[in-house]
């Protein structure tokens, strides 16, 4: 039975990684776990961990304060799981301005997934048009901060809950009626798509409301017929 893995697994892969790039690399050196020099450029300095950890970014960025090219390495695992980690370390490294390294031990393959530097983010204009048209539509502030998705009240969900309303107090209708009625353009279409369970369909064009639906109204707090 093999033994667990340790952090030293990682060194040889890594030595060798810099070694063929023409670094001179020592262990421990100071505080830091790999240091690499080559001729007169700025030392490289990577510290080893077998997993990511909030840790681990304090002491890379620590190291900062003695080397500009700073990187993490760590282990590479199989699964979704890891490669989900991989991608959201990966940006807050290159946000931090340091690098990333991975090292399968299996095999001694080693990765660099960024390399250290300044990062300036491109901003998607696409999605701040999204943010701002979403808080725009979205009415009074319905939501706790910090609170998960579940549950989340969304202008979608408002403009959906109107057409119930809607329906619970006039009946099935006609999808022009209740965009007319409730000022939701999109209401045809949101009542076909039927995104919480709320809505059916009684004949082409017309629609009515679920029981989910007229649960939804009551937990609302909008007591119809009062």
């Amino acid at each position: 039975m093999s033994d667990s893995p340790r952090e030293t697994d990682l060194y040889p892969p890594i030595k060798q990684f810099l070694e063929d790039q023409g670094y001179v690399v020592k262990a421990e050196v100071g505080a830091a776990d790999v240091v690499a020099v080559r001729g007169s450029e700025p030392p490289v300095v990577v510290e080893l961990k077998l997993g990511f950890s909030l840790a681990l970014f304090h002491q890379c960025v620590a190291r900062l304060k003695v080397a500009e090219d700073v990187y993490l390495a760590v282990a590479r695992q199989p699964g979704k799981r890891f490669q989900k980690a991989l991608k959201d370390n990966t940006t807050l490294a290159r946000r931090l301005g340091l690098g990333l390294i991975t090292v399968r031990l299996s095999d001694a393959l080693v990765e660099v997934h960024c390399d250290p530097g300044p990062y300036a983010p491109r901003k998607s204009k696409k999605r701040t048009a999204a943010l701002l048209r979403e808080f725009a539509r979205r009415q009074g502030d319905p939501n706790n901060g910090g609170q998960t998705r579940a549950g989340l009240v969304t202008a979608y969900r408002q403009d959906a809950l109107k057409v119930a309303v809607y329906l619970y107090e006039a009946g099935a209708s006609k999808g022009a009626d209740v965009a007319r009625e409730t000022g939701v353009p999109a209401a045809t279409r949101m009542m076909r798509d039927d995104h919480y369970g709320w809505f059916e369909k009684v004949e082409k064009g017309v629609y009515g409301l679920t029981p989910s639906g007229a649960e939804a109204v009551s937990v609302s707090g909008r007591v119809l017929g009062a």
